[in-house]
């Protein structure tokens, strides 16, 4: 029995299921959200400043 459990296949299997099973839990557990907001990146955060900017400046224009 336990010449079975050293055969290179067995190991090529046990090694190949343990590789899939840690992929699938990575791309299930990659998009959950835990309850937590969005955060806003700091290049999305000066868009929205410079979109602002952009703005005001041409309501002072007219």
């Amino acid at each position: 029995m336990i010449e079975f459990l050293f055969n290179p296949w067995v190991i090529s299997i046990v090694i190949v299921s343990v590789v899939i099973g840690n992929i699938a839990a990575l791309k299930y557990t990659a998009n959950m959200k835990y309850g937590q907001q969005k955060k806003k990146s700091d290049l999305d955060k000066l868009n929205e400043l410079d979109k602002q900017q952009h703005q005001d400046d041409n309501q002072h224009k007219q």
